[in-house]
């Protein structure tokens, strides 16, 4: 065979050089049967010839062997090594022009020609893009569209092959496919031919190759991609073949106008059969494709108009299906549904409603059996709905009195970040109400937890929704007893780093419940605030034209409750707070101007 191949390969070069077609069809068929036969060997020879070369000069329109010869490439090319020898040949060019031929044979091998040189290689893709084929393949796509004949519902499938080879998880070749109007062609091929399965599976690729890009999104928009896709995902039975639909559909979703065409197309109802089938299984694949459909299911509802549609007033099917994955024992389904709770507790109607129809006492005794090593994705998610369903101010008092607060204690000794951030946050929008905020503000447990997580310098999140609980309990309670335990708690070194915070809103909080400190516990405070140089930080943020008029504002109020502390009045005189403050006088705000003459005269007086 070998002795075969080399007199073949000899033969070639010279029939190339005579062009007689009759031979040069026999030495290309003795080429086809040896790549058949051992296709790496029989390439390493063809590399090792310099025929490739000579392959250039017989990619001729008018030849009756230049199918062959493509055919040979395409073969030749299945094999990395043999990829760049292809393009350094110079053999793309020719290969290109071919495209333009209207010989269907001759169409498919270069189509599966360029496809294999263009598949995992960054020179074969650039040599195509310069000599502009894509723009050839995309054109034949859309006038081939509507044909159902096998012979081009194969060209059809090589053509998509080849730009999936060709665009395959590069940003800039995705985006020149779908600024060159690929898009809307696909869709409409996957609706004329969901009949075939190879050209569906072919879409369905390059629907998810073309769906990871941002820009992708407003043109499959534009098409009844949604329809298609779930029109296709009723169809398969094959647990394959759903994932492969899957793959387009995650990406897709992330859309808010693709979210509420998937829910008008009916892929919710799809979902809530696979969870009902799936839910008991124990095999590997079932339980793969419950959390797929789960998820998608939780995806969908981050959209405003598709969740709401979904809501339908707390009455929707989909809602009370999805509020009956609460209680069950599967975890992936506890997780699936407290997340949904929390994507439609997105605005106050649907919070209020939930809350007046028991959702609490659900999500109350989810995080009950999580309590005890529990899964920490779930107590994630179930603290994140009562978070989201504390917000309307009405339910605050009817959360408190069925008995949340003790229930999101429990995970006080938590040790993982993001549930510590979530129940921070419930407890927050929980404490508006000052019986509640003295309570909480008296358990010296929870204030030496949050104390601590003050500190916690590698999650900022949790550092910062620490300090801004410490502070809420100060200003929602105006207790003694809560400040006294909050200091005996090493907790107002933190509040005056915060008033140092780079965000607006945490650094008024911080100053509002140092000025309540000042006023109501002054002498328990004062060893506490001179240790923490509070003073020199009001000096700062005073002197600082970029503070905000409120910040200013807060601090000269601070700096007035301040005098009564005989060592920070001291200090105050020893920094010349007069020259800054009188310059404050003339600010453009007038509520900060009237409190700079009111602290002006108060340090007046004083001095």
């Amino acid at each position: 065979m070998a002795d075969n191949l080399s007199d073949t390969l000899k033969k070639l070069k010279i029939t190339a050089v005579d062009r007689t077609d009759d031979s040069l069809e026999g030495c290309l068929d003795c080429l086809l049967q040896a790549l058949t036969q051992n296709n790496m060997a029989t390439s390493e020879k063809i590399q090792g010839s310099g025929i490739l070369q000579v392959f250039a000069s017989l990619l001729l329109p008018q030849s009756s062997c230049t199918a062959k010869v493509a055919n040979v490439i395409a073969e030749i090319a299945k094999n990395e090594f043999m990829r760049i020898p292809c393009v350094d040949a110079g053999l793309i060019s020719p290969l290109v022009q071919l495209l333009n031929s209207k010989d269907q044979e001759v169409l498919l091998q270069t189509g599966r020609a360029l496809g294999n040189i263009c598949y995992d290689s960054h020179e074969g893709r650039s040599a195509v893009d310069q000599a502009g084929g894509a723009q050839i393949v995309v054109d034949h796509l859309r006038s081939l569209c509507s044909k159902t004949d096998p012979a081009s519902e194969k060209l059809l499938t090589v053509f998509c092959g080849m730009l999936m080879n060709y665009s395959n998880e590069n940003d800039s070749l995705q985006a020149q496919l779908i600024n060159m109007g690929v898009i809307p062609t696909l869709v409409k091929l996957l609706g004329i031919h969901c009949q075939n399965a190879a050209l569906t599976e072919m879409c369905l690729v390059a629907f998810g190759n073309l769906a990871e890009l941002e820009s992708s999104k407003e043109q499959f928009a534009s098409t009844n991609i949604a329809e298609e896709l779930v029109k296709l995902f009723k169809k398969q039975i094959e647990h394959d073949k759903r994932e492969m639909v899957f793959e387009v559909l995650a990406p897709l979703a992330e859309n808010d106008a693709i979210k509420l065409q998937l829910v008008e197309s009916g892929l919710v109802e799809c979902l809530l059969e696979i969870v009902q089938q799936k839910v008991d299984s124990d095999k590997e694949e079932d339980i793969a494709e419950l959390k797929t459909a789960s998820d998608l299911m939780v995806l969908l509802l981050l959209g405003d108009e598709s969740m709401q549609k979904l809501f339908e007033g707390g009455k929707g099917n989909v809602f009370q299906r999805v509020l009956s994955w609460i209680p069950s024992n599967n975890h992936q389904l506890q997780l699936a549904g407290a997340l949904a709770i929390a994507n439609f507790a997105r605005n106050d109607g649907n919070c209020i409603h939930m809350v007046d129809n028991g959702i609490v006492e659900k999500l109350m005794d989810l995080l009950d059996r999580h309590v005890e090593d529990g899964n920490v994705t779930v107590q994630h998610a179930a603290l994140s709905a009562l978070r989201n369903l504390a917000i309307p101010v009405v339910n605050k008092a009817k959360m408190l009195s069925a008995g949340v607060t003790e229930a999101v204690l429990k995970f006080l000794k938590s040790e993982m970040p993001p549930v510590q951030f979530k129940l921070l946050g419930t407890l927050r929008m929980l404490i508006d109400a000052q019986e509640a905020a003295e309570q909480l503000g008296k358990n010296v447990k929870l204030v030496e937890r949050l104390v601590e997580w003050c500190e916690a310098k590698d999650h900022a999140g949790v550092m910062g929704e620490s300090n801004r609980l410490l502070s809420a309990l100060i200003r929602h309670s105006k207790s003694k007893d809560v400040i006294k335990t909050i200091v005996q708690s090493g907790g107002i070194k933190h509040l005056v780093t915060m008033a140092t915070s780079e965000h607006v809103i945490m650094q008024n909080e911080a100053l509002v419940a140092l000025a309540l400190i000042a006023a109501l516990e002054l002498g328990t405070a004062e060893k506490d605030l001179e240790n923490a140089q509070l003073v020199q930080i009001l000096h700062r943020l005073l002197a600082d034209e970029r503070s905000a008029p409120e910040i200013k504002y807060n601090s000269m109020v601070l700096i007035c409750a301040l005098m009564g502390s005989e060592s920070l009045h001291k200090e105050v005189q020893d920094l010349a707070f007069l020259d800054v403050v009188s310059k404050l006088r003339s600010h453009e705000n007038k509520s900060v101007a009237q409190q700079a003459s009111l602290t002006e005269q108060r340090l007046a007086v004083e001095s």
